[in-house]
């Protein structure tokens, strides 16, 4: 009796230390996937690497996120505006056919602080993606009240057009990293289609541009061209964040006192945050 007891006692102690075990190595386990969890995240997270492009074009890693290539920064400038305040009254050609036969722009609508609704070009909303989440809204509102509702009538004989001729982009300055100052100098140009009469807006601006996180398209394949679209203007890292007037004093750096003879700081200057 004794011997089975001292049996049953071994036997049970076995399983005991098989089932701490077991629960253990459970335990073991789960740890291991929620390590795994946590890496996963983490990657899915980071930003991908910026990329720099050598006068060869071959694009290098960069290892600094925050630097960007001064002529980059330009062009990133110019294209936008261009982009932005380029009126035609038609889309942009995604096939030959469209290039003999290009679509009507229908235009989008937008609210203007007074409360109404404008509409803007396509072409200028998509622009718009280069700009800072809080800038953008506001600064969309002021293109609205700036475009001609003749850009997207029917009637060819009073369809206006508008295209900006850019004459100077200054260097960027760098005023923190990661952030520059970049001024322009450009001519707004509207026209009737019929009759060519021409009306010349100074368009003479102050750039704040900053880098910006960029994630790629998880359906390029199967994206619609407005989709690409928006996702190939983001992909340059950079937006713009204020957008003031450009005093030409004397030359593009301005000290105090001139910046007072420009006006700013004052609540007239238009374009600004």
């Amino acid at each position: 009796m004794v011997r089975l007891l001292e049996k049953r006692q071994r036997t049970g102690s076995v399983l005991t230390i098989f089932a701490i075990a077991s629960f253990s190595l459970h335990i073991l386990v789960l740890l291991l996937f929620l390590f795994q969890g946590i890496n996963i995240r983490q990657l899915s997270l980071r930003k991908p690497p910026n990329f720099v492009q050598l006068i060869d074009g071959k694009p290098v890693a960069n290892i600094d996120d925050l630097a960007r290539e001064p002529e980059a920064i330009r062009q990133f400038i110019s294209k936008t505006m261009i982009s932005m305040f380029s009126w035609s009254g038609t889309l942009p050609p995604q096939n030959i056919e469209e290039v003999a036969n290009p679509k009507s722009d229908l235009g989008i609508l937008i609210k203007t602080p007074q409360g109404s609704s404008q509409k803007i070009s396509t072409t200028s909303w998509i622009a718009s993606f280069a700009l800072s989440e809080d800038f953008r809204k506001g600064f969309l509102s002021t293109v609205a009240e700036m475009t001609p509702p003749e850009v997207f009538s029917e009637n060819p004989n009073q369809v206006m057009t508008s295209q900006l001729v850019i004459k100077r982009v200054y260097p960027p300055k760098q005023i923190a990293p990661g952030k520059w100052q970049v001024g322009m100098v450009a001519d707004l140009i509207q026209k009737n289609r019929v009759g060519g009469a021409k009306l010349i807006t100074p368009f003479n601006k102050d750039f704040l541009v900053r880098v910006a996180d960029y994630f790629g398209n998880p359906q390029a394949d199967n994206g619609t061209d407005l989709q690409k679209a928006i996702y190939s203007v983001r992909a340059d890292r950079l937006e713009i964040y204020e957008i003031r007037n450009l005093c030409l004093l004397d030359g593009y750096n301005l000290n105090e006192d001139k910046l007072k003879q420009c006006g700013y700081g004052q609540t007239s200057d238009s374009f600004i945050r």
